[in-house]
């Protein structure tokens, strides 16, 4: 079978490596810096949806190159699905994982409600046309942080029918289940199939 070049388009190495590692051969994943493309991608939609457009089309347009982009929140029923958009700065521009997750942690005190999901929507662009792919997983958020695996929110959320974090969990049982794996499923399936 004829290999496939494909770019995904984000600067979040965890991402590029977690996608990487759900791909058969025939498809060759090429990084935002393989393209030459350094520059930070425009992210200024208000919804999950639109930010994963907006990159995908930045990069297709002026690269030139088949590619997909994601974005992905974590939406918390108590605090009426925050942080959502702002999920990778919800505690501030630095994007810092910790702090993010000590400041959800700290709104969620009192809550007895802690359920949760993450979602993923990539939008990809394929020989011209712009296709959208979505993953969507529920769970609940823990009451501290546990776990060394992982990024991001990991620590705290705990998935549907488990007792441990994605960070306890290890990315060999997440990249079975996750939001990103189910989004790369259908994703994989359109292109190989």
């Amino acid at each position: 079978m004829e290999t496939k070049t494909l770019c995904f388009a984000t600067n979040n190495a965890h991402k590029l490596e977690e996608v990487k590692s759900m791909l058969p051969p025939e498809i060759k994943l090429v990084s935002l810096k393989e393209i030459g493309c350094f520059e930070e991608l425009p992210e200024n939609q208000r919804t999950i949806e639109g930010n994963a457009i907006e990159k995908a089309r930045y990069v297709f347009e002026k690269y030139g190159i088949d590619c997909f982009a994601d974005d992905s929140g974590l939406e918390v029923d108590f605090l009426d699905g925050a942080p959502g958009v702002d999920t990778a700065h919800y505690a501030g521009k630095e994007r810092d994982a910790n702090k993010n997750m000590d400041l959800l942690l700290a709104n969620l005190n009192s809550a007895s409600n802690r359920k949760a999901r993450f979602k993923t929507v990539f939008s990809l662009f394929w020989q011209g046309e712009m296709y959208e792919f979505s993953g969507v997983v529920s769970g609940e958020i823990a009451l501290e942080k546990a776990g060394e695996n992982g990024f991001g929110y990991d620590p705290i959320f705990v998935p549907d029918g488990f007792t441990k974090t994605f960070a306890e969990l290890g990315p060999e049982v997440k990249n079975q289940m996750s939001h990103r794996a189910k989004a790369t499923r259908q994703l994989l399936d359109f292109i190989l199939f």
